[in-house]
């Protein structure tokens, strides 16, 4: 009887072993690589390891290689379907642009959030815009 009780620990991960996945960080990484290996802890050994940065439909791979990462920083883990993956519409650019691109973002971003703060801090809202334990 239970063997019919679906794993709801760590166990319920030997069928991703030796399948490659997507793994989403606290602080917003996407990796993907091979998952040769997890403990208890759900800490996770990859292997391949690369990290995708995304601007709008065009990204860029950073190669990581063998990676170890610890089970707290850890918000999704999922195999990707090899044959949808292919079949993707986005456009691989070179890291130096993908870098210029995330970081111009990022500018336009700091700047919309000191207005947002401005207009909400006038109607009496407090801005609370650290990093912290967001999951």
């Amino acid at each position: 009887m239970d063997a019919l009780i679906p794993f709801t620990t760590s166990g319920s991960l030997v069928d991703l072993v030796d399948k490659k996945v997507l793994v989403v960080l606290r602080d917003g990484r996407k990796l993907t690589g091979v998952l040769r290996s997890y403990d208890q802890f759900a800490n996770f050994l990859l292997e391949s390891t690369v990290e995708r940065l995304h601007y709008k439909f065009e990204y860029s791979d950073v190669d990581i290689g063998v990676l170890l990462i610890r089970g707290e920083n850890v918000v999704a883990l999922g195999e990707i379907d090899l044959i949808a993956e292919d079949n993707l519409p986005f456009v691989e650019i070179p890291l130096d642009e993908m870098r210029d691109k995330l970081a111009a973002q990022e500018k336009r971003r700091e700047r919309d959030n000191i207005v947002k703060d401005k207009v909400l801090g006038s109607l009496g809202f407090v801005s609370d815009r650290h990093e912290g334990d967001a999951y």
